[in-house]
């Protein structure tokens, strides 16, 4: 059972709707600060806005990078990522070339994250990797699996939120069991309740992005009590 700072600090506060506005983000990161979260997660227009408003906080800035779909370039990914990081990123979430996966273009989807890979590690900043599973078959998910962990990425990473579906505990655990322990597991995407957060954590899941921060640490905190 977790605490309400345990909780907290699982989350990725999500910033990431397209119609988010600049008051939206910033009471995005105020929510964020009150409740204890990890980072914020931001789209890469706000990280300049956001590391501004997080500084003093304990809460670290992250941001997606070819978001939600992974269809831009390499170069564009790689452009993005060392943008966002100079603005103050310290964790980058890239989406894989969710196609290009399922064309089996291996060799593309793999130099694709090595290179956004190494622009993060020559900052010291985490990449995150996302699958958006809803698309992928478990063959599929094992693939990206085997490749990410061949790079050496820091998390892999189940939705963006805005597919066909979220995270499930099948997802987490079939990446769990399909990476070593070098390589953590971040559940995405519909999770909405402290037994939604339990319940990923307890199949292996390290980290875990929500937009719902307020309602999962209160309802921990109300547990605590009783």
């Amino acid at each position: 059972m977790l605490s309400s700072i345990q909780a907290a600090k699982l989350i990725d506060h999500a910033i990431l709707k397209p119609d988010a506005t600049r008051k939206d983000v910033e009471e995005g990161i105020k929510t964020a600060v009150e409740y204890g979260a990890k980072s914020v997660c931001v789209r890469s227009c706000d990280v300049a806005f956001a590391s501004g408003l997080l500084k003093g906080s304990d809460v670290e800035c992250g941001c997606v990078v070819g978001f939600p779909h992974g269809n831009c370039s390499t170069k564009a990914k790689c452009a993005e990522a060392e943008q966002a990081i100079l603005d103050g990123a310290q964790e980058v979430d890239m989406v894989l070339a969710i196609g290009l996966l399922k064309s089996e273009e291996y060799d593309f989807v793999k130099n694709d994250i090595k290179s956004v890979f190494d622009v993060c590690h020559s900052h010291g900043v985490l990449l995150k990797v996302i699958f958006e599973t809803c698309y992928l078959t478990e063959a599929e998910k094992i693939k990206a699996c085997e490749i990410c962990s061949e790079v050496g990425v820091d998390y892999v990473k189940t939705s963006t939120g805005f597919g066909s579906g979220g995270a499930t505990l099948a997802d987490v655990r079939l990446m769990r069991a399909h990476c070593p322990e070098s390589v953590k597991v971040k559940a995405s995407g519909g999770i909405r309740t402290l037994a939604d957060v339990e319940a990923l954590y307890e199949a292996g899941a390290e980290r875990i992005g929500a937009s719902a921060t307020k309602a999962i640490v209160e309802e921990a905190r109300k547990r605590e009590n009783k």
